[in-house]
């Protein structure tokens, strides 16, 4: 089993900065075996949405076009460690931010079903 605790989440102002981590842990985990993390982010009475997301082996990342230029995804595999660092909020960032994992190497990557492992979420509110 795995689990994702995400932490960083908060209450800043537009135009601030947020960065959240996500510490990935359990006995079967490995970024050996993790094949892609990603961040989704799910406001009140809207579905989940995928922010961004990392294929663990090769670094590649890739972003939605709502977060492109404003947050950034990044791994630190000796730590286990999950960050999405998010800048220029906008009051339309309010939600509860997600971290996800998988061990399947082809999915669509986008899609909250393709992945296997969620944390419980951290809220991030922005205020105008």
């Amino acid at each position: 089993q795995v689990q994702l605790v995400e932490s960083g989440g908060g209450s800043v102002q537009a135009g601030g900065s947020l960065r959240l981590s996500c510490v990935a842990s359990g006995s079967t985990y490995s970024t050996y075996y993790m094949a892609w993390m990603g961040w989704f982010r799910q406001a009140p009475g809207k579905e989940r949405e995928g922010l961004a997301t990392i294929y663990i082996a090769g670094g590649r990342t890739y972003y939605a076009d709502s977060v492109k230029g404003r947050f950034t995804i990044s791994q630190d595999n000796a730590k286990n460690t999950l960050y999405l660092q998010m800048n220029n909020l906008k009051s339309e960032d309010t939600a509860m931010y997600y971290c996800a994992a998988t061990s399947r190497p082809n999915i669509a990557i986008w899609s909250p079903r393709s992945y296997d492992y969620w944390g419980q979420g951290t809220q991030v509110t922005v205020s105008s």
